[in-house]
């Protein structure tokens, strides 16, 4: 594996290496949660990741502990990201997870640098930090209480309920800052969830996240991604997860349709032979042109969603007020290129 020259993202000319060989520590445990997992731990270099300059995202900067991730939703974008590592991006990025163990006392150290100038800070949008392995290390709320303490604006995106841990601490943040919750759910469909998202918590226990972070007042956003063609946008099917979110008291919805990137499309595709392979010369027909669904199909999904959310009374997308996360027309891609703040 290429752990000595590691980046969260492609090589480029003058990326250093985040961790030596020296770094990395391997662990499994023998536990039902745990079985057939390994981690790698490392201790990163740096953990805020900039954003390059050319992405449509509306944040600059990123947090990501973890790479890899025991969700295992055989969609996910990230999963290329694995490939800079020689990791295998099938089951390879399901249980091969790495850890940067250092992650929480990292960002305390440069959030305090003199160069930082208090950007918002983007979290869960390369693999989510709140997936099983958080129930471990624990990371995420030395993150959070430097980000609480610096008074940095940040947003949270997960399918995690783990995340219910850390309420009280993301109520103090929300003190003193702003704070965006938002928690991501495609579709209601428990058959699909079942097999597409086998790793993660069910849609009504996301659901009950968004619920209660609504009684302790945090704004809390639904991303309802992805929805899948075919198999996840039938108009009831949209009706359904449309009127629950609005249920669950969500301040806004925000579709998106699934996108198959190098990497996650090979996953997907090859999921999609094995349990639906009637929709496999659809698919190759819809995403032809690439990575993502043609824009008169977005454009479809996107109208429907926001005339149901008009009708169950929620905002159709963000409007970023206080407390909400941004709207993100898209997750991050590999994470870009490190700066290490002095």
């Amino acid at each position: 594996m290429r752990w000595d020259n590691l980046v969260d993202g492609p090589a480029t000319s003058g990326d250093s290496a985040l961790f030596g060989m020296s770094a990395v520590t391997t662990r499994t445990f023998d536990t039902p949660e745990f079985r057939g997992i390994t981690f790698h731990e490392v201790r990163a270099r740096s953990i805020l990741n900039r954003v390059p300059g050319a992405s449509r995202m509306p944040f600059e900067w990123t947090v990501n502990p973890y790479r890899g991730c025991t969700h295992a939703c055989v969609y996910c974008f990230a999963r290329k990201t694995h490939s800079y590592l020689d990791l295998d991006t099938g089951l390879g990025f399901d249980s091969q997870i790495v850890v940067k163990i250092n992650a929480p006392e990292l960002l305390r150290r440069q959030l305090a640098s003199r160069q930082w100038q208090g950007a918002h800070i983007a979290m869960g949008t390369n693999v989510d930090c709140y997936q099983r392995a958080e129930g471990r290390y624990r990371l995420m709320p030395g993150i959070i209480s430097a980000l609480r303490d610096h008074a940095n604006p940040f947003s949270v995106l997960t399918k995690g309920t783990l995340i219910l841990r850390d309420l009280d601490l993301l109520v103090q943040a929300a003190e003193v800052t702003d704070v965006g919750i938002s928690v991501s759910v495609g579709f209601t469909d428990r058959e699909l969830w079942r097999t597409v998202e086998p790793g993660t918590p069910s849609p009504e226990r996301r659901l009950d996240v968004v619920r209660t972070f609504t009684e302790h007042g945090i704004g809390c956003g639904v991303l309802m991604a992805p929805v899948i063609p075919f198999l996840g946008d039938h108009p009831d099917q949209l009706r359904a997860t449309v009127r629950a979110i609005a249920a669950a008291g969500a301040t806004s919805v925000t579709p998106l349709v699934l996108h198959l990137r190098p990497g996650a499309r090979e996953w997907f595709m090859a999921w999609l032979c094995e349990h639906h392979p009637h929709l496999v010369a659809r698919y190759e027909r819809l995403y032809a042109e690439g990575a993502y669904a043609p824009k008169w199909y977005q454009r479809r999904i996107t109208r429907h969603v926001h005339e149901l959310a008009a009708e169950f009374g929620i905002d159709p997308a963000d409007r970023g007020g206080h407390r909400r996360p941004p709207v993100r027309p898209e997750p991050v891609a590999p994470e870009p290129t490190q700066l290490t703040l002095l």
